[in-house]
C-alpha cells in the first residue's frame, strides 16, 4: 500500500502532515532468518505469559541476528539433565520463593560444566552465584537467605530487612551499573556505564565476594558495592544479571545481553566457538 501511494492519499484526505515510511521498521520485519536455535527456559510458573517480556526480548534479538529462536519450557521441578542437552542455550528467568530452586541450580551447573550458553536473570543471577559456591568452592550448604538455613552467599538487601509487605517495597527501577574492562559484559555493552531496570530484594552477600572472585567467578558489573553482573571466563557464554534487561528491549533496540546470548547460541551450534 505504501508503494502504491495509499499513505499519501490518506494524509491529504485527512489533512495530516505527510511523512515518509518507517524504513527501519520495514527492514526489520522484512529481514529473513538465516539460522535457527532452540532455547530452553527453566521456569517454575506454568503460564508462559508470566515471561512475556523474556519471550519478546528473545524475538527482538533473534530478528536482529537473523536467527529464529524456538523456545521450549522446562518445569524446574520435573525436567531431567538429558533434556538440557537438547538445547543450544539455557535461560534461567527471575522469580520468588523456594519452589523449583534446586532445579534451576542444577540447570546452571549443567550449562556451566557442559559449556552450553547460559543467560540468568535476577533470580537466575542469584542462583548462578549459589551454584558456583556449591560446586566450585565446595560450599555444599551455600544458599540464599530466601531459601532457608545455610551459608547465605545471597543475602537480603539491608534496606529490606524487616519488610513484610513485598510488591512496591523492593529495589525497583533504573540504576546505573559500572562495567569492568576486558569482560564479556563490556564486549556486549561496549560502554563503561549502563542503566538497567531492577526488581529484587536480595543481593550477593558482600562478605563472600572476595572468595568467589578468587575462585574464578567474575563480577563484571556493579553499582557501588553491589554486584550486578557475573560471568565465567572459560565458557562460550555464561552471563547472569541481577537486573532485568528484558524490560528495556524493543524491536528496534534489542537488549545487549539477549543479542550476545543469541549470537553465542548460534556460534556454538555452528561450531564457531571453542567449548
Amino acid at each position: 500500500m505504501e508503494k502504491e501511494g495509499a499513505a499519501e492519499v490518506l494524509s491529504r484526505h485527512l489533512h495530516l502532515e505527510s511523512r515518509g515510511a518507517d524504513s527501519d521498521w520495514y527492514s526489520l520485519v522484512a529481514k529473513e532468518y538465516t539460522s535457527r536455535i532452540e532455547v530452553g527456559i527453566v521456569s517454575k510458573y506454568g503460564i508462559e505469559d508470566v515471561y512475556m517480556s523474556i519471550k519478546e526480548a528473545l524475538k527482538h534479538a533473534g530478528r536482529a541476528c537473523s536467527t529464529e529462536v524456538k523456545i521450549s519450557w522446562l518445569d524446574a521441578e520435573r525436567y531431567e539433565d538429558r533434556h538440557l542437552g537438547e538445547f543450544d542455550g539455557i535461560l534461567i528467568p527471575g522469580g520468588f520463593g523456594k519452589r523449583g530452586m534446586e532445579g534451576k541450580i542444577e540447570a546452571i551447573r549443567y550449562a556451566r560444566t557442559e559449556k552450553i550458553p547460559l543467560l540468568g536473570l535476577c533470580l537466575g543471577f542469584q542462583m548462578s552465584v549459589v551454584e558456583y559456591a556449591r560446586h566450585v568452592l565446595g560450599w555444599e550448604n551455600a544458599t540464599s537467605a530466601e531459601l532457608g538455613e545455610g551459608r547465605h552467599v545471597i543475602a537480603i538487601l539491608p534496606e529490606q530487612q524487616g519488610v513484610t509487605d513485598l510488591g512496591g517495597t523492593m529495589r525497583l527501577g533504573n540504576y546505573p551499573i559500572t562495567i569492568k574492562e576486558n569482560t564479556l559484559a563490556m564486549q556486549i555493552y561496549g560502554q563503561p556505564v549502563i542503566v538497567e531496570r531492577h526488581r529484587h530484594r536480595y543481593e550477593v552477600n558482600p562478605i563472600y565476594i572476595p572468595e568467589l572472585e578468587k575462585a574464578g567467578l567474575v563480577f563484571s558489573g556493579s553499582w557501588k558495592n553491589r554486584m550486578e553482573i557475573c560471568e565465567v571466563s572459560d565458557h562460550p557464554f555464561f552471563l547472569a544479571t541481577q537486573f532485568h534487561p528484558e524490560f528495556r528491549s524493543r524491536p528496534t533496540r534489542p537488549s545487549p545481553p539477549f543479542i550476545g546470548f543469541v549470537k553465542a547460541c548460534s556460534a556454538v551450534k555452528s561450531g564457531g566457538v571453542n567449548s
